[in-house]
């Protein structure tokens, strides 16, 4: 199959492009506007691969899209393009409403437009899957059962409602242009190659560093971890095996409260670093309390049972395993890490032209 994969230089799009090259024989194109968290570094260990392409474009540019499908004929696409952090889109909303919804919009439109082109055999073969988040259902009480594809939406900030907008968008396309969709809707997402500013990460490098552990509010929101290569695989699965029109939310089974997943990491660290090598005796002892963001959900949590039965997937990894791998992959990979910290990566943002 030929995939064409929107935002395939971010963490969740590089660790999907890396697990279908690295594991099947299709062809990936990947399209990535190379923002600040788009990393082609990212991409490094298939990108000498036959089987891999990189366009650097901005979905909002319909005629860039036009030539990449014209040139590429995908048979999938695999829409994970998006701005995500919800701190930032908190700060400057209007860069979330432009990449998510209109992005989405005109990335529907050139699909579209592209589809019906195509023979009766080649229809039947294509797919287009929007790849979604656990926050457009808004959040949970403690006690209140996980999330299932039938929960109601309810997002809670710009960046969800962005995402619940693309959502609509996409099933409106399928229900009214016949547009062959799928979608998913996956939970909190760790694991290598995650820019710093997530939760994970930036407690991993600020406590190797020395510096404060910031944790939101007392720490108590819960979310569902899923590590990322068991995403990936999912992923690939509702792209190629999911049935038409169908939505899977895709979720670890893993949930912590932020405060338990810093103190998880501190402990972790204190296997990998001996206290000769560290810049405080206690990680622990790092840990602070910072007034909490506006809007905080309480808790996420997913319940996978679809995707288990439908398409026999499963997390392979629990936490603590996911945990263990990812601090080790840090701490491995100073020169990833390192660069962003520097700013050097953000030099290395010219990607080669589709031929």
């Amino acid at each position: 199959m030929r995939i064409l994969l929107t935002g395939g230089a971010g963490f969740i799009g590089s660790a999907v492009t890396r697990y279908i090259i690295e594991n099947t024989t299709h062809d990936v194109l990947v399209y990535d506007k190379l923002t600040y968290a788009g990393n082609l570094n990212s991409l490094a260990p298939v990108a000498l691969s036959d089987k891999f392409k990189f366009i650097k474009g901005d979905i909002c540019d319909k005629r860039l899209l036009i030539n990449a499908f014209e040139s590429f004929r995908p048979q999938i696409v695999m829409h994970l393009a998006a701005e995500s952090h919800v701190d930032r889109s908190i700060d400057s909303p209007g860069d979330f409403i432009n990449t998510n919804i209109i992005g989405s919009y005109m990335l529907l439109e050139v699909s579209r437009d592209y589809w019906d082109k195509l023979s009766c055999d080649e229809k039947k073969l294509f797919r287009f899957h929007h790849v979604s988040t656990d926050e457009v259902f808004g959040d949970l009480s403690e006690h209140d059962d996980p999330f299932t594809e039938e929960s109601n939406y309810s997002p809670n900030s710009p960046y969800s409602a962005s995402k619940a907008s693309a959502d609509h968008l996409v099933r409106a396309w399928f229900r009214t242009y016949g547009l062959p969709v799928v979608i998913s809707n996956c939970s909190n997402n760790y694991g290598p190659y995650q820019f710093p500013e997530k939760l994970i990460p930036h407690t991993i490098l600020n406590a190797l560093f020395g510096k404060e552990l910031p944790v939101y509010g007392d720490g108590s929101q819960i979310r569902d971890w899923l590590y990322v290569d068991d995403h990936a695989k999912a992923l690939l699965d509702v792209a190629t095996k999911g049935a038409i029109g169908q939505t899977y939310n895709i979720g670890g089974l893993n949930e912590r409260t932020n405060l338990q997943v810093v103190t998880s990491i501190c402990h972790s660290l204190d296997k990998f670093i001996s206290k000769e090598k560290r810049k405080v005796a206690d990680f622990t002892s790092l840990i602070s309390f910072v007034e909490d963001r506006p809007g905080h959900d309480v808790r996420y949590a997913i319940d996978a049972s679809k995707i288990s039965n439908a398409l026999d997937w499963k997390p392979r990894e629990d936490f603590d395993s996911g945990l263990e791998k990812t601090i080790d992959w840090y701490l491995k990979n100073t020169k990833w890490w390192g660069s962003i910290l520097s700013g050097e990566y953000s030099l290395n943002r010219i990607g080669k032209k589709v031929a």
